[in-house]
């Protein structure tokens, strides 16, 4: 009886441990995955009842919109001096000017507190510089504890499609981007920063899959002028 009494116990102690790492498995899991389909849920509820209007212009509206007023946001901007706003992803966000990314520790501790514009590229509404670039990029961790740390505001990124807009303000004046192209490429793919444009354009740039370095999610944007 004391042995059976024993095993018993025994594997009662064992199912319980087990018992406990599965719950705590499914718990971190579940943590660890939530700000990523917290915003895919934020998305589909936007779309589905057309409660965040999607600012997509096709090449002709772009050009009569050039003699317009540009659309009002529904948000103000969190910085005005230099911030992002991208209606259609919830993204409205300080952006830290000169940013070295190549220096890990220098991007790392920028992207804690917004987006990070590259260092030598452009800044928004430059036309006539012989860099008209503006880089900016940002984290895509699809866990709690760096969601916490960095600035993940790049997640929906990919939902981006040609005609979408992308507003930035810079020293109080705004200057609103069109979406042109989307992109894949590489990690070791640098053109995008390192090549000039004579065209204003913005580059945006975040990791694909969200949370790995496999590659990189390039959107470009062209000036609404």
């Amino acid at each position: 009886r004391m042995k059976k009494r024993n095993r018993l116990w025994i594997f009662l102690v064992i199912r319980t441990i087990a018992n406990s790492l599965i719950i705590g498995g499914v718990i971190f899991a579940f943590l660890s995955f939530w700000p990523f389909v917290q915003q895919e849920i934020w998305y589909w509820w936007n779309n589905a009842f057309n409660t965040n209007q999607q600012n997509s212009l096709d090449q002709k509206q772009i050009k009569t919109e050039a003699k317009e007023e540009l659309p009002p946001l529904k948000s103000k901007p969190k910085s005005e001096d230099f911030g992002i706003v991208i209606e259609k992803m919830g993204v409205n966000a300080p952006v830290l000017a000169n940013v070295n990314p190549s220096n890990y520790s220098e991007y790392i501790a920028a992207l804690a507190k917004g987006v990070a514009h590259a260092k030598g590229t452009a800044f928004p509404g430059s036309t006539k510089a012989e860099n008209n670039n503006v880089f900016l990029f940002a984290h895509s961790a699809i866990n709690a504890i760096q969601a916490q740390r960095y600035n993940s505001v790049f997640y929906l990124l990919r939902k981006l499609e040609k005609g979408d807009r992308v507003t930035t303000f810079y020293k109080g004046k705004r200057y609103d981007y069109i979406v042109r192209e989307k992109r894949v490429v590489q990690a070791q793919d640098i053109k995008y920063l390192t090549e000039p444009s004579k065209k204003p354009i913005l580059t945006l740039q975040t990791c694909d899959p969200p949370g790995s370095s496999l590659r990189r999610l390039i959107i470009t944007a062209d000036l609404v002028q």
